[in-house]
């Protein structure tokens, strides 16, 4: 009987919290995984993957990170929910640059790049595969640097590279070793720290199920196309009532107007960049959840099978590995 060659998997990001979901479900699917991580390992302890230490702007490092890979899937940057963060560009624009680069020069024969829904633009309605890149407003840094990153990616397709996009929505989900900034409000949610909630909502999706759409998007997506990973939508009252059913918490019952909570996120912001702390909401916050709120997936169901579960599932999963892991 022939052996059927194990294909190996290069994650970078892979101790995030996308990350260390998608490294167990490949893991779980058969896959030798080569993670490279800058500092955190937490995500990965534990785990049969071999170690790359360095940064995703460091070519060499790549070019060595990325030898004899069957399949790179770059999720390595920065999320930020500041309005303006200098570092975007440079990890997120000048890192992608910097993997697309190394993955020509070691022919990589599959390359797959996390973007986020956030790189493309809202205009109004539904907002799919075909909604311009999110270029305009300088002062959304982190959109705009999720669309540049994604031009660095179809300048690689234009090179040769077997590229492939996926974009999901605001991300929920267990493995969130860092606390995530969605993780801080769920907790806080749990606890009953939240005297109000924020007007508005977005789209939640589970990070395992990016995972699984990912890994789909690698096997039978097509060339310099992206993907919408979505969940659903649902409003910040709607995804507390889905953490007081699993903490026995009351939902507070005021929703704070905008503006209010604005003038409080200003001085937040400034402490927290201050003391080196997140705050809990921040004016960027606020501008993303008055959008995005029709997003569709439809794409990436047809093409690739996704279908993701149901946010109560996303929120009790989330919320029992947050106990396991003391976060709570």
């Amino acid at each position: 009987m022939t052996k059927v060659k194990q294909k190996t998997a290069v994650v970078t990001g892979g101790s995030g919290h996308l990350g260390g979901n998608l490294v167990r479900t490949l893991l779980d699917r058969g896959y030798r995984v080569r993670a490279v991580v800058h500092r955190d390992r937490r995500a990965l302890e534990g785990l049969d993957v071999e170690h790359v230490t360095g940064d995703v702007r460091d070519r060499d490092v790549m070019c060595q990170a990325l030898d004899g890979a069957d399949v790179v899937f770059h999720l390595a940057g920065i999320v930020s929910l500041f309005s303006q963060d200098a570092r975007l560009f440079e990890t997120n624009v000048l890192g992608t640059r910097s993997v697309v680069d190394a993955a020509i020069e070691c022919k990589v024969p599959r390359f797959v790049h996390y973007s986020s829904v956030h790189a493309l633009a809202d205009r109004g309605g539904v907002v799919d595969e075909d909604a311009p890149l999110a270029l305009d407003d300088p002062k959304m840094s982190y959109d705009r640097a999720k669309a540049l990153s994604e031009q660095e990616v179809l300048k690689g397709v234009e090179r040769g590279l077997d590229a492939v996009m996926v974009n999901p929505t605001a991300v929920l989900g267990p493995h969130d070793y860092k606390m995530s900034q969605l993780g801080l409000v769920l907790v806080a949610m749990c606890k009953g720290w939240m005297p109000a909630l924020i007007e508005g909502g977005f789209n939640w999706v589970d990070a395992r199920d990016v995972a699984d759409g990912a890994i789909r998007a690698a096997q039978t997506g097509r060339t310099g196309e992206h993907y919408l990973l979505a969940g659903q939508w649902a409003s910040v009252r709607d995804l507390a009532a889905l953490v007081s059913k699993q903490c026995g918490k009351k939902v507070p019952r005021f929703d704070a107007p905008n503006w209010l909570v604005w003038g409080f996120s200003i001085p937040a912001e400034y402490g927290a960049k201050w003391t080196g702390t997140r705050p809990l909401v921040t004016r960027y916050m606020l501008t993303t959840l008055k959008g995005h709120r029709y997003v569709s997936h439809q794409k990436a169901a047809q093409e690739l099978g996704y279908a993701p579960r149901s946010l109560e599932d996303t929120v009790r999963d989330t919320l029992d590995w947050y106990r396991k892991a003391e976060k709570i």
